[in-house]
């Protein structure tokens, strides 16, 4: 078994294609009226499902990001330009929450927030 693809519920979802194409270059590859698909030169894919859409297909009712909170999911992307990939993702509208640092495990990441409320962790092994 693979992990094959990761799907977020967003509120905004024209806005959450147009940040993720901007902040980190991936390319549609599935597009529906409440779903775009994208994904990276690597095969990596990146579902967005609009959130009111993605409750009737899960038959459950799911908690929205209140302004000022971020969501309980982090994203982890390596790059081998970190600076270049932060200045990309905050072009596009993401926050910074750290600052790039080397980390315990290995990798200097920065955490930076995504318009959603989602984590996102920009890293590349450290030298």
């Amino acid at each position: 078994m693979r992990l094959a693809l990761v799907i977020l519920p967003v509120e905004d979802l024209a806005g959450a294609v147009a940040f993720y194409r901007a902040a980190l270059g991936l390319e549609t590859s599935v597009e529906a009226p409440v779903y775009v698909e994208l994904r990276d030169e690597h095969g990596m894919r990146l579902g967005l499902y609009r959130r009111d859409a993605w409750v009737r297909l899960v038959g459950a009712p799911a908690a929205s990001v209140p302004d000022g909170h971020l969501a309980p999911v982090e994203l982890y992307f390596l790059t081998e330009d970190l600076g270049a990939a932060i200045d990309r993702a905050t072009a596009a509208g993401a926050r910074v929450l750290s600052e790039a640092q080397p980390r315990d495990w290995g990798d200097t990441c920065a955490y930076l927030e995504d318009p959603s409320g989602n984590v996102l962790v920009l890293a590349r092994p450290t030298e």
